[in-house]
């Protein structure tokens, strides 16, 4: 079976709302054949990274920068992970009161030296998120497990 490895930093009611959402469309029933694990940043694993077969991150987006926790959650899985996840899809939604540009800029820092495959546009969302951000965040989560099931059939 395919494995969605969702890893957030779920700080305030508005990242919240987009993890429910996310996690809502990922989780929805008529996907099927994928296991949807999800970790906060801080307990997230290279063991969990190696054992997905795409990542759906999430975070607020803190003074331009993705969150402390989600940069720790890379640093650690960083080497461990470097060869072995190669050409992965992965997503992301970003939450921040004035701006994303500096958080998605990170992430995708990151993941490019990772050489992860963005599947999915990124979900950013400044200020409360509407319906349909949230919206949009459930469309996140439902295609990447979606693409995921297929790619392992």
């Amino acid at each position: 079976m395919a494995r969605l490895l969702v890893v957030h930093h779920t700080t305030s009611p508005s990242v919240q709302a987009m993890f429910d959402a996310a996690i809502s469309g990922a989780t929805d029933n008529q996907i099927q054949g994928v296991e949807v694990v999800h970790r906060p940043a801080l307990a997230a694993t290279a063991v969990d990274v190696l054992e997905a077969d795409a990542y759906l991150l999430g975070t607020p987006a803190n003074l331009g920068y993705m969150s402390g926790a989600l940069k720790h959650f890379f640093d650690q899985i960083y080497y461990p992970c470097l060869d072995a996840t190669v050409r992965r899809p992965y997503g992301m939604y970003v939450h921040g009161n004035s701006d994303t540009t500096g958080a998605v800029r990170s992430i995708e820092t990151v993941v490019t030296g990772l050489q992860w495959q963005r599947a999915q546009e990124p979900v950013t969302v400044v200020g409360e998120p509407g319906r349909a951000d949230l919206d949009a965040c459930w469309e996140l989560g439902a295609a990447l497990a979606a693409g995921v099931a297929l790619d392992t059939t």
